[in-house]
């Protein structure tokens, strides 16, 4: 730039407290936080409880942390994916900062039951004799708005955690739960049927594989017509084959998310992603806004089956339906689920607050299908509005559980 310029203005100084630019949607005309930092972090969430000086580590995507004390909690800006030692490096420094500029020293630690998150073995590391407090992941989710929405604790709610991916008690993989819950404990209420998927993250990444698992699960053959199965190489097909029916390399998992990777391939949307939640995001995109109709699902005695719909969704991508009207009758399916179990629920045990967290109700298309049928059915709904529903509001619900926990 020599011959251009006539001097350079160099920005050189270190960065010694950053923050990522904050993503929100606007949902009803208020805010819905995709990415909690520059401009909301450290603004505290007044809790509806007093809590004591703890240290909520968070999880492993979109990680923050949360320092709470007495009515407080501060939650921190974006961290990132605490995959590896740069991250876990920035994690403490900012963990340090906020408990010098809040004057708190942690008298106990909550994480993550996940035995392999590096926030997990972070808090376990630093303990130094105190408490720490392990949570389950999606009872977190739950908690965190219960937070956000000031409650006190006491009677449970009706809580709808759906995301991608969760540590289960059981040590599967979940991700498609309905717990009745308080910050006092959970009970898994319903949960959507376990399906196997082969290759962990190589899963995530091609939504194809999601997509035959399910075909499988739903009793349909993988027929070379079907755009998953398409996209899927030959040889890979027969090892996938192989793997699923021997359980081979393979978890069990109840995910939502993977349940939405799955319809996207199977209508031939996105069969490969190159981010996280991509096919999702297209799918929401697409859905026609005028379409009515919806899937079916099973529901049964503890377990949710989404089987009618992935047949529903096959027969109708055949049949010529355009993509719109399959992602809008897909995502309207889900939101009929919502409320189908709710009423099943407060059937059974007289409860009528309604509690939506976890990544998959950042897609504001479900979102306000399940908020416009509950509220039409009488039902009190919580939403977040103050942190991310995914796990950028994690370290909240941890905050809760602890504070709960420690009492």
């Amino acid at each position: 730039l020599k011959d251009l310029a006539d001097a350079w203005l160099m920005h050189n100084r270190d960065i010694h407290v950053w923050a990522d630019d904050s993503v929100v949607r606007v949902f009803e005309g208020r805010e819905l936080p995709v990415r909690r930092s520059r401009g909301y972090a450290p603004f505290p969430v007044r809790l509806g409880f007093e809590a004591p000086p703890l240290l909520a580590a968070g999880g492993e995507l979109k990680a923050t942390f949360c320092l709470a004390r007495g009515r407080h909690a501060f939650l921190s800006q974006h961290i990132g994916d605490m995959e590896n030692l740069e991250t876990l490096q920035a994690f403490e420094r900012a963990a340090a900062h906020f408990q010098a500029i809040f004057r708190a020293a942690p008298e106990a630690l909550v994480c993550d039951l996940h035995p392999r998150y590096l926030s997990t073995r972070w808090a376990r590391e630093h303990a130094a004799g105190r408490p720490v407090f392990q949570v389950q992941h999606h009872h977190a989710h739950v908690a965190a708005v219960l937070a956000e929405n000031g409650w006190a604790g006491g009677r449970p709610v009706i809580g709808f955690s759906f995301d991608g991916t969760g540590y289960g008690t059981d040590g599967a993989i979940w991700g498609g739960e309905v717990l009745l819950a308080d910050y006092a404990g959970f009970e898994r209420a319903y949960h959507l049927a376990y399906v196997p998927l082969a290759g962990g993250d190589a899963a995530v990444k091609r939504p194809y594989r999601a997509a035959l698992a399910h075909l499988q699960a739903a009793g349909l053959a993988w027929d070379e017509d079907l755009p998953p199965v398409a996209a899927c190489p030959p040889a890979e097909r027969a090892v996938l084959a192989r793997q699923l029916a021997a359980g081979l390399n393979t978890v069990p998992t109840s995910s939502l998310g993977r349940l939405f990777d799955a319809a996207a391939a199977l209508i031939g949307l996105r069969p490969i992603v190159t981010y996280e939640a991509q096919a999702a995001i297209e799918l929401e995109a697409l859905a026609a806004p005028d379409e009515a109709g919806a899937y079916a699902f099973t529901i049964g005695e503890r377990t949710f089956d989404a089987a009618p719909a992935i047949r529903g969704l096959a027969a109708d991508w055949r049949a010529g339906t355009p993509a719109p009207v399959l992602a809008a009758r897909f995502h309207n399916g889900v939101a009929e689920l919502v409320l189908a179990l709710s009423q099943r629920l407060r059937a059974r045990h007289g409860l009528n607050t309604v509690a939506l967290s976890g990544g998959v109700f950042q897609n504001v298309t479900l979102l306000a299908g399940a908020l416009n049928r509950l509220r039409a059915a009488g039902f009190e709904v919580l939403s977040h509005r103050q942190v991310p529903p995914n796990d950028g509001g994690l370290a909240l619900g941890q905050a809760a559980l602890g504070a709960w926990l420690s009492h």
